[in-house]
């Protein structure tokens, strides 16, 4: 673990160091993360980034304690406000929702769609608050939706899953994710399936939530074109390991590792505007 001081806002949330993480599978026994380390203080965005595969969404499921029991074996220390979550595998079940908030990647699988949105938000609100009354919990609620920008949160209270975009379905996940009043939020590849247009709105929520609260954030993600928005470091994943890690400036401007500059060139860029009209179409061309 990492030195810290007594000032509690120099004391990471998070601290990991040579995590592994073996999967058990059919096929025999996988390495999918590779001593692995790093730190998260509160008002950070630590972002790890890599394509599928790389064993960035495993880290964070990992530390979370989330992987299928039995199936994975962890090791290493990952401490959690000074908790030790891979030596005790019950301390991140007291600090999920209590502390450390997930915020997954697909609001169409993570809402259920036979209950309301205000009953999903109100559960997440009483378990953090287990005296709460249910009215209690549904004026925070109805709060809360309107922190994230939800329009008409007290109508909109009583609506299902479908009745809401994809955007809207996300904020309310972040809505979901707020009411455990984190220190350290876990945003797992929260924009990867939102039209670019909604991505920047949830990401600019994120930064701004962030700013009103100081959580610290783990985000996880493909893009490097949403890390470089978001992250105060980027941590490079490939094959389980970090191949490149620094502050985002560093990562962006001058990438050493052919990897990244490969992630880099993925970023979609705009092109010099061209003003030339189009040619006409003509029968020939067609």
């Amino acid at each position: 673990m990492s030195d810290a001081t007594s000032d509690p806002a120099n004391t990471p949330l998070l601290d990991v160091e040579d995590l592994r993480i073996e999967l058990i599978t059919d096929r025999g026994v996988v390495r999918a993360v590779d001593g692995v380390g790093f730190t998260i203080g509160p008002g950070e965005t630590v972002s790890i980034i890599g394509e599928s595969g790389s064993g960035k969404s495993t880290t964070a499921m990992g530390l979370l304690r989330l992987l299928p029991e039995g199936l994975a074996v962890l090791s290493g220390t990952a401490r959690i406000f000074g908790a030790d979550v891979i030596a005790d595998a019950t301390a991140a079940g007291r600090i999920r929702g209590r502390g450390v908030s997930l915020i997954p990647q697909d609001p169409m699988t993570a809402l259920s769609p036979v209950h309301t949105i205000g009953r999903q938000l109100g559960e997440a609100i009483r378990l953090r608050h287990p005296g709460m009354s249910r009215a209690d919990a549904r004026a925070k609620g109805v709060e809360l939706l309107g922190r994230v920008r939800i329009s008409r949160p007290e109508s909109r209270w009583g609506a299902y899953p479908h009745q809401f975009s994809g955007g809207m379905l996300q904020r309310v996940l972040i809505a979901i994710a707020l009411a455990a009043e984190p220190r350290l939020l876990v945003a797992d590849e929260p924009t990867s399936a939102l039209d670019v247009t909604v991505q920047a709105g949830v990401l600019d929520l994120l930064m701004e939530l962030q700013e009103r609260t100081g959580v610290g954030i783990l985000m996880i993600t493909h893009d490097l074109g949403v890390a470089r928005l978001v992250s105060d470091r980027v941590h490079v994943m490939r094959d389980g390991r970090f191949v490149e890690s620094g502050p985002v400036e560093q990562i962006v401007d001058h990438p050493r590792e052919r990897y990244t500059r490969d992630l880099l060139a993925a970023v979609p860029t705009l092109g010099p505007w061209d003003e030339t009209p189009a040619a006409a179409v003509t029968e020939e061309a067609l």
